[in-house]
């Protein structure tokens, strides 16, 4: 499941890109099906969260990676490894002996903006829990936004990227759980110092993460036990063996669970034991 830490090393991956020159564009959205980068030189590849950033010349191409999305990358003529349908963005780079394509395959999210427009397009966004200067400011921003929404659950506000990026849902049971917290408890119930320690817990095992090829939260790296509630429905906790429950949390009918409306329903896993619900569910 792509997270921030897959986006980070995603980018990493392409960096090889930077100082390529594209000869073949194709953008498969109806809104930017007519752009053309070709001719244009690939300046910079960077992550921010969930989204990958491609600078050519004065224009950036953003895409979200959502759920199933995924870059592939080949020598141009070879077969994809991934159904041509599934493509949202081909774009093809001059190489030696033959040409690099790289497939954005099941793109949740392409736009094309000119690079002035880049701090207007992630201006709603909160700061992004993998960046470098993430202690000294960021995560002081993120803890302000998430405290100041009492009335929701901490479960739902990792979740939120205005709040910070680049939390998803398996991290946010991960983190959950080695911070003894239900998630579905309100935020108002907790204290700062409180919230403060889930960031830390979050900012942790991410950034232990963020050149792993597999993602380990357990520190055992042996197939079925890298996680500790994640994917575990009713199995034992690996602390005390209590069986591990999930439900779904957020969405316009999971009010008697801490959801309000406007949030999206995500399964949530829980230990009943080790992370106790704190505080009422309603109000």
């Amino acid at each position: 499941m792509p997270e921030g830490d897959s986006v980070l090393q995603l980018s990493q991956r392409l960096q090889f890109l930077v100082g390529k020159t594209v000869t073949r564009t194709s953008i498969r959205t109806p809104r930017f099906a007519n752009h053309d980068f070709s001719g244009a030189q690939c300046q910079k590849i960077w992550p921010y969260g969930k989204y990958l950033f491609m600078l050519f010349d004065q224009q950036i191409l953003a895409a979200h990676l959502k759920m199933e999305g995924s870059w592939a990358m080949h020598l141009a003529g070879d077969r994809w490894r991934q159904p041509a349908h599934t493509a949202r963005v081909v774009l093809r780079f001059a190489h030696q002996p033959r040409d690099i394509e790289v497939v954005g395959h099941q793109l949740g999210l392409v736009r094309v903006f000119p690079a002035t427009e880049y701090e207007r397009f992630i201006g709603d966004l909160g700061p992004d829990i993998l960046a470098d200067d993430w202690d000294n400011h960021g995560k002081v921003e993120a803890l302000r936004r998430i405290v100041a929404q009492p009335q929701r659950p901490i479960g739902t506000a990792l979740l939120d990227q205005t709040n910070l990026v680049g939390i998803g849902n398996e991290y946010r049971a991960e983190v959950c759980f080695l911070a003894g917290l239900h998630p579905a408890s309100r935020v108002g119930v907790l204290d700062t110092a409180r919230v403060s320690e889930i960031l830390d817990i979050a900012r942790r095992i991410m950034w232990a993460n963020r050149n792993e090829p597999v993602r380990v939260t357990t520190g055992i790296k042996r197939a079925g036990e890298t996680t500790y509630v994640f994917g575990r429905n009713n199995r034992p906790c690996r602390r005390c063996r209590t069986l591990i429950k999930h439900d779904s949390l957020g969405g316009p009918d999971q009010k008697t669970r801490g959801g309000i409306d406007g949030e999206l329903e995500r399964i949530i896993w829980w230990c009943p034991h080790c992370q106790p619900l704190v505080g009422p569910q309603t109000d």
